[in-house]
């Protein structure tokens, strides 16, 4: 995961929770799931590249101005993360759970650098990329949905599709990329050779590496 950013890296610190550092995972056992990404994101200021770290301060506002639904924005972290974490089971909101990270991401970028404001949001416009984010949606929508929609436990996501594609359109287009990528890694999915393609021209168009698309992806030649 050492190419991920902004959100999408938090959503991979919960791929395997017993990689956390031993203060994440105490905090964890002690005060639950909210508390402890919390501390993720203040870790993301010095466990990333700065502008990785900056990505989640944007990520986070991305989908706070955004006019997503609450529920619409639980969906996509929930398939990001194989339902790991809920913040609605922590007893907090979607947004009001971003607005913690974000103030946790501000106070530990302040630490570091005192008065510091962040950028203002940035969101991927070109429409041409959306358009290639939503076809390559449509690409793997078949199978993720059955793959989260008709299972047991975790719950079923079956409106994660959906949900994927009103991020791209509503929220940023990057940020739906990476929250795709995430899901497919997270679920486990079969990727083909086709897709991996489209997933990596995708990714070179947005500036990303190759290594974003395929390292933990379960590609099946």
């Amino acid at each position: 995961m050492k190419d991920e950013t902004g959100l999408s890296w938090v959503a991979a610190q919960c791929d395997d929770l017993e990689d956390l550092p031993v203060e994440e995972l105490d905090c964890l056992a002690e005060h639950g799931p909210v508390a402890a990404m919390l501390l993720v994101a203040e870790r993301s200021v010095t466990a990333l590249s700065r502008p990785a770290a900056l990505r989640l301060g944007q990520d986070v506002r991305l989908l706070l101005e955004s006019s997503l639904s609450d529920a619409t924005i639980r969906t996509v972290w929930l398939g990001a993360t194989d339902q790991v974490f809920d913040p609605v089971k922590g007893g907090s909101t979607a947004r009001a759970w971003l607005r913690q990270m974000e103030q946790a991401w501000l106070e530990a970028e302040r630490r570091d650098i005192p008065g510091f404001v962040p950028d203002p949001v940035a969101q991927e416009t070109d429409k041409e990329v959306q358009q290639g984010v939503l076809r390559a949606i449509g690409r793997v929508s078949g199978d993720l949905t059955t793959t989260v929609g008709n299972r047991v436990y975790p719950l079923p996501l079956p409106n994660l599709v959906p949900a994927l594609e009103q991020v791209t359109v509503h929220a940023d287009a990057d940020l739906g990329y990476r929250m795709v990528l995430r899901a497919l890694k997270a679920n486990q999915l079969p990727v083909d050779d086709r897709t991996v393609d489209v997933l990596v021209t995708l990714g070179n168009r947005l500036g990303h590496a190759r290594s974003l698309v395929t390292e933990d992806l379960n590609h099946q030649p």
